[in-house]
């Protein structure tokens, strides 16, 4: 089932994470973490993408990054916390998504890698311009994030039916 306008996914990988003597759940953001995070949150910004709902990890780390990335938007959008985006597999992650309703358009999911690097993967069978050259050359550092679109609901997402539409990274 196809729909009038193309929704948006941006998959956000977590910034920088410091790795003091916690559970790797509760890890902190590094320094670098903490202004690279901000960084993401203009380069999001300048996308123009006026977000729904941001999917947000629990763990400290993603929390952390969406809190520092979020004060640069100029829109603040719903936020959930959803504990299954937590070291899921790419599988796990369109679960999430087939999940969400009609009306939410343009979404943000932080989290983890390799979900999210894999997820980006799965999903873009297209891409425009360079980006997926430019990914498959990256990876997916700390704080790195893929916009996808495609033409369909929710529910029917699934391998391939997206777009690559662009691909940031601190280091691009």
């Amino acid at each position: 089932m196809s729909v009038a306008e193309p929704r948006r996914i941006v998959l956000f990988r977590h910034a920088k994470a410091d790795w003091p003597q916690v559970t790797d759940h509760e890890r902190p953001l590094a320094d670098r973490g903490r202004m690279d995070a901000a960084v993401a949150g203009r380069k999001l910004a300048d996308s123009g993408i006026p977000f729904d709902l941001a999917l947000c990890s629990t763990a400290v780390r993603t929390r952390e990054t969406w809190k520092l990335a979020v004060q640069e938007l100029p829109h603040r959008p719903k936020t959930v916390y959803e504990e299954r985006i937590y070291e899921a597999s790419p599988g796990e992650l369109i679960e999430v998504l087939n999940e969400l309703p009609d009306d939410a358009q343009n979404i943000l999911l932080i989290g983890h890698n390799p979900g999210v690097q894999g997820l980006a993967d799965i999903l873009a069978g297209r891409s425009e311009s360079d980006a997926r050259e430019r990914m498959s050359r990256r990876g997916f550092p700390a704080a790195a994030f893929a916009v996808l679109s495609f033409d369909a609901t929710w529910k029917g997402l699934e391998p391939g039916v997206a777009t690559l539409l662009d691909y940031w990274a601190p280091t691009e």
